[in-house]
Protein backbone atom coordinates (compact mmCIF):
# COMPACT_ATOMS: atom_id res chain seq x y z
CA UNK A 1 0.00 0.00 0.00
CA UNK A 2 1.45 3.27 -0.84
CA UNK A 3 2.19 6.19 1.67
CA UNK A 4 -0.35 8.44 -0.22
CA UNK A 5 -3.66 5.26 1.10
CA UNK A 6 -3.28 5.92 5.20
CA UNK A 7 -3.48 8.98 7.06
CA UNK A 8 -0.84 10.56 8.26
CA UNK A 9 -0.07 13.10 10.88
CA UNK A 10 0.45 16.73 9.59
CA UNK A 11 2.72 16.73 12.38
CA UNK A 12 5.28 14.72 10.86
CA UNK A 13 4.51 15.59 7.09
CA UNK A 14 4.50 19.04 7.24
CA UNK A 15 5.45 20.93 10.47
CA UNK A 16 7.77 19.17 13.44
CA UNK A 17 12.06 18.83 12.81
CA UNK A 18 13.90 16.06 12.22
CA UNK A 19 15.12 15.31 16.02
CA UNK A 20 11.60 15.45 17.46
CA UNK A 21 9.76 13.11 15.55
CA UNK A 22 13.05 11.18 16.40
CA UNK A 23 12.94 11.52 19.46
CA UNK A 24 9.16 10.37 19.96
CA UNK A 25 9.71 7.57 17.05
CA UNK A 26 8.91 3.92 17.87
CA UNK A 27 12.31 3.09 17.72
CA UNK A 28 13.74 5.46 20.74
CA UNK A 29 10.61 4.32 22.63
CA UNK A 30 11.15 0.71 22.68
CA UNK A 31 15.02 1.57 22.32
CA UNK A 32 14.50 3.18 25.59
CA UNK A 33 12.76 0.49 27.22
CA UNK A 34 15.77 -1.65 26.27
CA UNK A 35 17.98 0.81 27.90
CA UNK A 36 15.84 0.84 31.02
CA UNK A 37 15.68 -3.07 30.71
CA UNK A 38 19.46 -2.51 31.06
CA UNK A 39 19.94 -0.56 33.80
CA UNK A 40 17.83 -2.78 35.80
CA UNK A 41 19.82 -5.75 35.06
CA UNK A 42 23.28 -4.11 35.78
CA UNK A 43 21.88 -2.44 39.10
CA UNK A 44 20.24 -5.86 40.17
CA UNK A 45 23.46 -7.37 39.28
CA UNK A 46 25.49 -4.64 40.99
CA UNK A 47 23.63 -5.52 43.96
CA UNK A 48 24.02 -9.41 44.46
CA UNK A 49 21.70 -10.95 42.00
CA UNK A 50 23.75 -14.00 40.66
CA UNK A 51 21.51 -15.15 38.11
CA UNK A 52 22.42 -12.26 36.08
CA UNK A 53 25.55 -12.77 34.13
CA UNK A 54 28.15 -10.97 32.24
CA UNK A 55 27.22 -12.39 29.08
CA UNK A 56 23.20 -11.21 29.60
CA UNK A 57 24.45 -7.79 29.96
CA UNK A 58 26.49 -8.18 27.01
CA UNK A 59 24.13 -9.42 24.81
CA UNK A 60 21.24 -6.81 25.95
CA UNK A 61 24.06 -3.73 25.25
CA UNK A 62 25.01 -5.42 21.84
CA UNK A 63 21.03 -5.17 20.91
CA UNK A 64 20.58 -1.48 22.56
CA UNK A 65 18.51 -0.66 19.26
CA UNK A 66 15.99 -2.41 17.60
CA UNK A 67 16.17 -3.06 14.16
CA UNK A 68 12.99 -3.88 11.80
CA UNK A 69 13.04 -8.04 12.24
CA UNK A 70 12.54 -6.68 16.39
CA UNK A 71 9.86 -5.08 15.29
CA UNK A 72 8.29 -7.72 13.35
CA UNK A 73 9.02 -9.98 15.82
CA UNK A 74 7.75 -7.98 18.86
CA UNK A 75 4.35 -7.36 16.79
CA UNK A 76 3.63 -10.91 15.98
CA UNK A 77 3.82 -11.58 19.67
CA UNK A 78 1.64 -8.47 20.88
CA UNK A 79 -1.15 -9.50 18.14
CA UNK A 80 -1.13 -13.22 20.04
CA UNK A 81 -0.33 -11.60 23.60
CA UNK A 82 -2.53 -8.76 23.73
CA UNK A 83 0.30 -6.85 25.49
CA UNK A 84 3.14 -4.67 23.91
CA UNK A 85 5.03 -4.68 26.83
CA UNK A 86 5.56 -8.52 27.33
CA UNK A 87 5.74 -8.34 23.27
CA UNK A 88 9.06 -6.52 23.45
CA UNK A 89 10.47 -8.71 26.32
CA UNK A 90 10.02 -11.74 24.07
CA UNK A 91 11.84 -9.59 21.47
CA UNK A 92 14.88 -8.64 23.21
CA UNK A 93 15.04 -12.06 24.84
CA UNK A 94 15.41 -13.40 21.38
CA UNK A 95 18.37 -11.40 20.32
CA UNK A 96 19.77 -11.88 23.54
CA UNK A 97 19.15 -15.10 24.62
CA UNK A 98 21.49 -15.24 27.92
CA UNK A 99 19.57 -12.04 29.09
CA UNK A 100 15.41 -13.93 28.45
CA UNK A 101 15.56 -14.98 31.71
CA UNK A 102 16.44 -12.22 33.39
CA UNK A 103 14.68 -8.88 31.46
CA UNK A 104 12.67 -7.38 33.44
CA UNK A 105 13.46 -8.99 36.89
CA UNK A 106 10.48 -8.00 39.73
CA UNK A 107 9.17 -4.96 37.52
CA UNK A 108 5.44 -4.42 36.16
CA UNK A 109 4.88 -2.54 32.96
CA UNK A 110 4.75 0.46 34.11
CA UNK A 111 8.63 0.39 34.86
CA UNK A 112 9.39 0.83 31.36
CA UNK A 113 6.58 2.81 29.85
CA UNK A 114 6.34 5.23 32.52
CA UNK A 115 10.38 6.01 33.29
CA UNK A 116 10.69 6.06 29.48
CA UNK A 117 7.77 8.48 29.37
CA UNK A 118 9.69 10.83 31.44
CA UNK A 119 12.44 10.62 30.00
CA UNK A 120 11.56 11.40 26.66
CA UNK A 121 9.61 14.70 28.13
CA UNK A 122 12.97 15.73 29.77
CA UNK A 123 14.66 14.60 26.41
CA UNK A 124 11.94 16.97 24.18
CA UNK A 125 11.94 19.66 27.16
CA UNK A 126 15.86 19.87 26.17
CA UNK A 127 15.12 20.43 22.57
CA UNK A 128 12.84 22.98 22.91
CA UNK A 129 14.16 25.04 25.78
CA UNK A 130 17.03 26.09 23.21
CA UNK A 131 14.58 27.05 20.00
CA UNK A 132 12.64 28.78 22.62
CA UNK A 133 15.53 30.51 23.51
CA UNK A 134 16.31 31.81 20.07
CA UNK A 135 12.98 33.35 19.43
CA UNK A 136 13.22 34.97 22.69
CA UNK A 137 16.65 36.43 21.26
CA UNK A 138 15.02 37.34 17.93
CA UNK A 139 12.37 39.32 19.11
CA UNK A 140 15.30 41.09 21.96
CA UNK A 141 17.34 42.38 18.97
CA UNK A 142 14.80 43.26 16.79
CA UNK A 143 13.34 45.59 19.97
CA UNK A 144 16.96 47.37 20.41
CA UNK A 145 16.68 48.00 16.84
CA UNK A 146 13.16 49.98 16.95
CA UNK A 147 13.11 50.73 20.87
CA UNK A 148 12.79 54.52 20.15
CA UNK A 149 10.73 54.14 16.76
CA UNK A 150 7.49 55.96 17.60
CA UNK A 151 3.88 53.95 17.19
CA UNK A 152 0.57 53.88 18.30
CA UNK A 153 -0.70 52.43 21.68
CA UNK A 154 -3.95 50.38 21.68
CA UNK A 155 -6.28 49.88 24.00
CA UNK A 156 -9.61 48.12 23.05
CA UNK A 157 -7.85 48.37 19.93
CA UNK A 158 -8.26 51.92 20.08
CA UNK A 159 -5.74 54.23 19.73
CA UNK A 160 -4.25 55.37 22.97
CA UNK A 161 -0.45 56.90 24.19
CA UNK A 162 1.87 56.29 21.95
CA UNK A 163 4.60 53.34 22.49
CA UNK A 164 7.65 52.44 20.82
CA UNK A 165 7.70 49.24 18.06
CA UNK A 166 10.91 48.33 20.62
CA UNK A 167 8.39 48.45 23.79
CA UNK A 168 5.22 46.44 21.98
CA UNK A 169 8.09 43.75 20.48
CA UNK A 170 9.65 43.45 24.38
CA UNK A 171 6.32 42.46 25.67
CA UNK A 172 6.40 39.42 23.61
CA UNK A 173 9.40 38.66 24.35
CA UNK A 174 8.77 38.78 28.13
CA UNK A 175 5.65 36.68 27.80
CA UNK A 176 7.78 33.57 26.14
CA UNK A 177 10.62 34.85 28.99
CA UNK A 178 7.59 33.11 31.17
CA UNK A 179 7.22 30.34 28.95
CA UNK A 180 10.94 30.24 29.26
CA UNK A 181 10.52 29.98 32.73
CA UNK A 182 7.81 27.68 33.28
CA UNK A 183 9.38 25.25 31.29
CA UNK A 184 12.60 25.30 32.72
CA UNK A 185 10.85 24.99 35.98
CA UNK A 186 9.00 21.83 35.07
CA UNK A 187 12.14 20.12 33.37
CA UNK A 188 13.85 21.01 36.67
CA UNK A 189 11.46 19.11 38.85
CA UNK A 190 10.87 15.95 36.83
CA UNK A 191 11.51 12.66 38.95
CA UNK A 192 12.11 9.27 38.16
CA UNK A 193 9.67 6.67 38.77
CA UNK A 194 12.01 4.11 39.41
CA UNK A 195 11.78 0.24 40.37
CA UNK A 196 8.39 0.46 42.49
CA UNK A 197 6.26 -2.82 41.65
CA UNK A 198 3.02 -3.49 40.95
CA UNK A 199 0.90 -0.85 43.05
CA UNK A 200 4.17 1.42 44.42
CA UNK A 201 4.66 -0.98 47.69
CA UNK A 202 8.10 -2.12 46.14
CA UNK A 203 6.67 -5.56 47.18
CA UNK A 204 8.42 -7.74 44.50
CA UNK A 205 11.34 -6.18 45.23
CA UNK A 206 11.54 -7.26 48.84
CA UNK A 207 10.89 -10.54 47.65
CA UNK A 208 13.90 -10.38 45.30
CA UNK A 209 16.15 -9.05 47.87
CA UNK A 210 14.81 -10.45 50.98
CA UNK A 211 13.78 -7.64 52.36
CA UNK A 212 16.57 -5.89 52.38
CA UNK A 213 15.42 -2.34 52.14
CA UNK A 214 18.25 -0.63 51.95
CA UNK A 215 19.36 -2.79 48.60
CA UNK A 216 15.71 -1.12 47.51
CA UNK A 217 16.96 2.26 48.23
CA UNK A 218 20.26 1.73 46.59
CA UNK A 219 18.79 0.18 43.52
CA UNK A 220 16.38 3.22 42.99
CA UNK A 221 19.35 5.43 43.36
CA UNK A 222 21.56 3.34 40.97
CA UNK A 223 18.91 3.63 38.53
CA UNK A 224 18.01 7.58 38.84
CA UNK A 225 21.90 7.63 38.24
CA UNK A 226 22.16 5.63 34.97
CA UNK A 227 18.60 7.54 33.63
CA UNK A 228 20.20 11.12 34.56
CA UNK A 229 17.19 12.50 37.12
CA UNK A 230 18.01 13.21 40.46
CA UNK A 231 15.64 11.49 42.44
CA UNK A 232 12.44 9.20 42.24
CA UNK A 233 8.80 10.36 43.17
CA UNK A 234 8.49 10.23 47.09
CA UNK A 235 5.49 8.38 46.14
CA UNK A 236 4.17 6.25 43.62
CA UNK A 237 1.17 3.78 42.71
CA UNK A 238 1.17 1.47 39.89
CA UNK A 239 2.23 4.56 37.50
CA UNK A 240 4.01 8.01 38.98
CA UNK A 241 1.49 10.49 39.19
CA UNK A 242 -0.50 11.72 36.28
CA UNK A 243 -0.34 15.50 37.86
CA UNK A 244 3.33 15.08 36.91
CA UNK A 245 1.84 15.50 32.92
CA UNK A 246 -0.69 18.01 33.80
CA UNK A 247 2.27 20.03 34.69
CA UNK A 248 4.86 19.49 31.97
CA UNK A 249 1.12 20.14 29.82
CA UNK A 250 0.48 23.57 31.76
CA UNK A 251 3.79 24.50 31.04
CA UNK A 252 4.03 23.91 27.52
CA UNK A 253 0.87 24.56 26.67
CA UNK A 254 1.09 28.01 27.42
CA UNK A 255 4.00 28.53 24.84
CA UNK A 256 0.81 27.93 22.77
CA UNK A 257 -1.50 31.15 23.98
CA UNK A 258 1.58 33.18 23.53
CA UNK A 259 2.29 32.45 20.01
CA UNK A 260 -1.35 33.14 19.24
CA UNK A 261 -0.94 36.62 20.69
CA UNK A 262 2.10 37.33 19.70
CA UNK A 263 1.10 36.56 15.72
CA UNK A 264 -2.46 37.68 16.20
CA UNK A 265 -0.55 41.54 16.46
CA UNK A 266 1.40 40.72 13.70
CA UNK A 267 -1.61 39.82 12.08
CA UNK A 268 -3.39 43.03 12.33
CA UNK A 269 -0.16 44.92 11.77
CA UNK A 270 -0.30 43.17 8.98
CA UNK A 271 -3.64 44.38 7.72
CA UNK A 272 -2.44 48.01 8.49
CA UNK A 273 0.65 47.88 6.62
CA UNK A 274 3.04 48.44 9.39
CA UNK A 275 4.95 45.47 9.71
CA UNK A 276 5.36 41.87 7.97
CA UNK A 277 6.55 38.45 8.48
CA UNK A 278 8.85 37.53 5.66
CA UNK A 279 8.07 36.58 2.47
CA UNK A 280 9.83 34.67 0.09
CA UNK A 281 10.00 35.55 -3.29
CA UNK A 282 8.48 33.13 -5.43
CA UNK A 283 5.93 32.70 -2.19
CA UNK A 284 2.33 32.49 -2.92
CA UNK A 285 -0.03 34.78 -0.67
CA UNK A 286 -3.46 33.82 -2.67
CA UNK A 287 -4.85 31.30 -5.32
CA UNK A 288 -6.92 33.94 -6.54
CA UNK A 289 -5.49 37.39 -5.77
CA UNK A 290 -1.69 37.71 -6.63
CA UNK A 291 -1.41 40.87 -5.32
CA UNK A 292 -1.94 39.51 -1.68
CA UNK A 293 0.86 39.20 1.13
CA UNK A 294 -1.24 37.31 3.86
CA UNK A 295 0.28 36.37 6.71
CA UNK A 296 0.32 32.88 6.15
CA UNK A 297 3.14 31.55 8.41
CA UNK A 298 1.34 33.87 11.69
CA UNK A 299 -1.79 32.01 10.64
CA UNK A 300 0.09 28.56 10.45
CA UNK A 301 1.74 29.16 14.34
CA UNK A 302 -1.51 30.65 15.54
CA UNK A 303 -3.55 27.13 14.41
CA UNK A 304 -0.56 24.90 15.62
CA UNK A 305 -0.63 27.16 18.96
CA UNK A 306 -4.62 26.97 19.45
CA UNK A 307 -4.08 23.08 19.24
CA UNK A 308 -0.96 23.26 21.69
CA UNK A 309 -2.94 25.50 24.25
CA UNK A 310 -6.40 23.05 24.05
CA UNK A 311 -4.61 20.31 25.51
CA UNK A 312 -4.23 20.75 28.82
CA UNK A 313 -7.68 19.81 29.42
CA UNK A 314 -7.46 16.07 28.52
CA UNK A 315 -4.03 15.82 30.68
CA UNK A 316 -6.84 17.63 33.48
CA UNK A 317 -9.28 15.07 32.81
CA UNK A 318 -6.61 12.33 32.72
CA UNK A 319 -5.08 12.49 36.07
CA UNK A 320 -8.46 13.49 37.89
CA UNK A 321 -9.52 10.25 36.51
CA UNK A 322 -7.13 7.62 38.29
CA UNK A 323 -8.92 5.48 40.24
CA UNK A 324 -7.20 4.23 43.41
CA UNK A 325 -3.65 3.28 42.09
CA UNK A 326 -4.18 3.61 38.32
CA UNK A 327 -6.58 3.29 35.70
CA UNK A 328 -5.92 1.95 32.13
CA UNK A 329 -7.94 4.88 30.41
CA UNK A 330 -4.79 7.35 30.95
CA UNK A 331 -2.94 5.35 28.27
CA UNK A 332 -4.22 5.52 25.01
CA UNK A 333 -4.94 9.49 25.20
CA UNK A 334 -1.24 9.58 26.37
CA UNK A 335 0.24 8.11 23.48
CA UNK A 336 -1.53 10.53 21.49
CA UNK A 337 -1.25 13.61 23.43
CA UNK A 338 2.26 13.51 24.94
CA UNK A 339 3.97 13.39 21.64
CA UNK A 340 1.58 15.49 19.99
CA UNK A 341 2.44 18.54 22.72
CA UNK A 342 6.14 18.10 21.98
CA UNK A 343 5.75 18.47 18.03
CA UNK A 344 3.24 20.63 18.15
CA UNK A 345 5.47 23.08 20.39
CA UNK A 346 8.64 22.30 18.17
CA UNK A 347 6.32 23.07 15.30
CA UNK A 348 5.43 26.64 16.47
CA UNK A 349 8.77 27.19 17.72
CA UNK A 350 9.98 26.59 14.08
CA UNK A 351 7.66 28.84 12.84
CA UNK A 352 8.28 31.42 14.93
CA UNK A 353 11.91 31.42 14.75
CA UNK A 354 11.23 31.28 10.91
CA UNK A 355 9.45 34.72 11.22
CA UNK A 356 10.73 36.57 14.35
CA UNK A 357 14.01 36.28 12.52
CA UNK A 358 12.89 38.44 9.29
CA UNK A 359 10.05 41.08 10.49
CA UNK A 360 9.28 43.40 7.95
CA UNK A 361 8.83 46.89 9.70
CA UNK A 362 7.41 50.05 7.34
CA UNK A 363 8.62 53.01 9.65
CA UNK A 364 6.68 55.52 7.02
CA UNK A 365 3.57 53.90 7.33
CA UNK A 366 3.47 53.61 11.05
CA UNK A 367 4.50 57.64 10.79
CA UNK A 368 1.96 58.23 8.80
CA UNK A 369 -1.06 56.51 11.16
CA UNK A 370 0.92 58.50 14.02
CA UNK A 371 0.20 62.05 12.35
CA UNK A 372 -3.98 60.85 11.81
CA UNK A 373 -3.89 60.65 15.78
CA UNK A 374 -1.21 62.85 16.97
CA UNK A 375 -3.51 66.11 16.99
CA UNK A 376 -5.96 64.34 19.66
CA UNK A 377 -2.93 62.97 21.74
CA UNK A 378 -1.33 66.73 21.30
CA UNK A 379 -4.29 68.23 23.30
CA UNK A 380 -3.71 67.29 26.81
CA UNK A 381 -0.17 69.18 26.61
CA UNK A 382 -1.66 72.17 25.01
CA UNK A 383 -4.46 72.22 27.53
CA UNK A 384 -1.15 72.31 30.10
CA UNK A 385 0.31 74.87 28.24
CA UNK A 386 -2.89 77.15 28.28
CA UNK A 387 -3.03 76.42 32.12
CA UNK A 388 0.95 77.67 32.69
CA UNK A 389 -0.45 80.94 30.96
CA UNK A 390 -3.12 81.69 33.51
CA UNK A 391 -6.01 79.91 31.53
CA UNK A 392 -8.74 77.36 33.14
CA UNK A 393 -8.12 73.98 32.88
CA UNK A 394 -11.91 73.35 32.53
CA UNK A 395 -12.88 76.12 29.84
CA UNK A 396 -9.62 74.54 27.65
CA UNK A 397 -11.25 70.55 28.03
CA UNK A 398 -14.49 71.94 26.78
CA UNK A 399 -12.87 74.00 23.93
CA UNK A 400 -10.80 70.91 22.68
CA UNK A 401 -13.74 68.69 23.34
CA UNK A 402 -15.84 70.50 21.18
CA UNK A 403 -13.50 70.78 18.28
CA UNK A 404 -12.48 66.83 18.72
CA UNK A 405 -15.70 65.74 17.72
CA UNK A 406 -16.14 68.40 14.73
CA UNK A 407 -12.66 66.84 13.52
CA UNK A 408 -13.88 62.86 14.16
CA UNK A 409 -16.93 64.21 12.43
CA UNK A 410 -15.23 65.07 9.27
CA UNK A 411 -12.71 61.89 9.22
CA UNK A 412 -15.46 59.68 10.53
CA UNK A 413 -18.76 61.25 8.49
CA UNK A 414 -17.21 63.56 5.89
CA UNK A 415 -14.13 60.75 4.91
CA UNK A 416 -11.64 63.76 5.01
CA UNK A 417 -8.60 64.40 6.91
CA UNK A 418 -8.61 65.34 10.66
CA UNK A 419 -8.47 69.02 10.82
CA UNK A 420 -7.87 69.26 14.68
CA UNK A 421 -4.78 71.49 14.62
CA UNK A 422 -5.82 73.45 11.86
CA UNK A 423 -9.24 74.16 13.93
CA UNK A 424 -7.15 74.74 17.17
CA UNK A 425 -4.50 77.04 14.95
CA UNK A 426 -8.30 79.42 13.92
CA UNK A 427 -9.87 79.38 17.34
CA UNK A 428 -9.05 82.40 19.08
CA UNK A 429 -9.24 80.97 22.49
CA UNK A 430 -6.13 79.08 21.42
CA UNK A 431 -4.04 82.03 20.39
CA UNK A 432 -1.58 81.80 23.70
CA UNK A 433 -0.49 78.66 22.44
CA UNK A 434 -0.59 79.00 18.37
CA UNK A 435 3.24 79.42 18.43
CA UNK A 436 3.81 75.54 19.98
CA UNK A 437 1.17 73.75 18.53
CA UNK A 438 3.71 72.64 15.35
CA UNK A 439 6.04 71.53 18.42
CA UNK A 440 3.41 69.30 20.15
CA UNK A 441 3.37 67.21 17.22
CA UNK A 442 6.57 65.37 17.72
CA UNK A 443 5.96 61.71 18.09
CA UNK A 444 8.68 61.28 20.01
CA UNK A 445 7.21 63.45 23.14
CA UNK A 446 4.55 61.06 24.01
CA UNK A 447 6.45 57.93 24.11
CA UNK A 448 7.73 57.66 27.46
CA UNK A 449 10.63 55.83 28.69
CA UNK A 450 10.23 53.30 25.97
CA UNK A 451 13.59 53.21 24.92
CA UNK A 452 14.72 53.14 28.43
CA UNK A 453 11.75 50.26 29.37
CA UNK A 454 13.31 48.17 26.17
CA UNK A 455 17.17 48.87 27.13
CA UNK A 456 16.69 47.68 30.77
CA UNK A 457 14.99 44.30 29.73
CA UNK A 458 16.30 43.49 26.22
CA UNK A 459 20.07 45.38 26.62
CA UNK A 460 23.37 44.93 27.58
CA UNK A 461 23.04 43.82 31.44
CA UNK A 462 19.45 43.35 30.80
CA UNK A 463 17.21 40.81 31.91
CA UNK A 464 17.36 39.13 29.11
CA UNK A 465 21.02 38.47 29.14
CA UNK A 466 20.84 36.76 31.97
CA UNK A 467 18.16 34.65 31.07
CA UNK A 468 19.44 33.53 27.91
CA UNK A 469 22.79 32.79 29.16
CA UNK A 470 22.63 29.30 29.41
CA UNK A 471 21.45 29.23 25.62
CA UNK A 472 23.69 31.26 24.21
CA UNK A 473 25.73 28.97 22.34
CA UNK A 474 22.76 27.44 20.95
CA UNK A 475 22.22 30.65 19.85
CA UNK A 476 25.19 31.85 18.03
CA UNK A 477 25.55 28.93 16.29
CA UNK A 478 21.59 28.46 15.29
CA UNK A 479 20.51 29.38 11.64
CA UNK A 480 16.42 30.48 11.10
CA UNK A 481 14.65 27.65 11.03
CA UNK A 482 13.05 26.70 7.61
CA UNK A 483 9.65 26.24 7.30
CA UNK A 484 8.98 22.47 5.53
CA UNK A 485 6.13 23.61 3.44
Amino acid sequence: MSGFDTYKTPLDSRYSSAEMKALFSQRSRHGTWRKLWIYLAEAQKELGIDSITDEAISQMQAHLTLTDEDFKTAAVEEKRRKHDVMAHVHAFGAVAPAAAGIIHYGATSCYVTDNAELILMRDGMDLLLPKLAKVIDNLAQFALKWKSEPTLGYTHYQPAQMITVGKRVAEWAQELMMDLENIEHVRKELKFRGAQGTTGTQASFMEIFHDDTAKIDRLNELLCEKAGFPACYDVSTQTYTRKVDLNVANAIAGLGATVIRITSDIRHLANMKEMEEPFDKDQIGSSAMAYKRNPMRSERIASLGRKLASLPVNFSSTFSSQWMERSLDDSAIRRIDIPEMFLLADAVLIGMDNVSDGLVLYPKRIDAHNREELPFMATENLIMKLVAKGGSRQEAHEEIRVLSHQASDVVKNQGGKNDLIERIKSTEYFKPVWDEVDAALEPKLYIGRSPEIVDRFCGKGGVLEKKLMPYRDYIKKAGTAQLNV
